[in-house]
């Protein structure tokens, strides 16, 4: 079982920098591949980025490609999500997602979730 605690998120003006934490209460946090999704009020939920479990290999969708950058500290346990030059359109909750298989964008293919950091960006 894995347990995971989002925060940093906020109310951020356009263009200012917002870095997500996702904290994961589990001995083995190296065996698991890390995502971020959002869901915004109305819509499905959709993936952001992801990282394998070695941090060497990441993913993103293509609105945030180039502003966003997922990362993981696994002596910390915590997988990151620093959000450079946010949008309104950005404005969601943010969650982080684990699975022990490769990382993917399905958001179907991962087994734990945390509860979700909300993100709202004004211009």
């Amino acid at each position: 079982q894995v347990q995971m605690v989002e925060s940093g998120g906020g109310l951020v003006q356009a263009g200012e920098s917002l870095r997500l934490s996702c904290a994961a209460s589990v001995s083995t946090f190296s065996n698991y591949a890390m995502a971020w999704f959002r869901q915004a009020p109305g819509k499905e939920r959709e993936f952001v980025a992801s990282i394998s479990q070695s941090g060497r290999m990441a993913a993103y969708a293509e609105p945030v490609k180039g502003r966003f950058t997922i990362s993981r500290d696994n002596a910390k346990n915590t997988v990151y999500l620093q959000m450079r030059s946010p949008k309104p359109e950005d404005t969601a909750v943010y969650l982080c997602a684990a699975r022990e298989g490769p990382p993917t964008g399905d958001v179907g293919r991962y087994d734990y979730w945390g509860q979700g950091t909300q993100v709202t960006v004004f211009s």
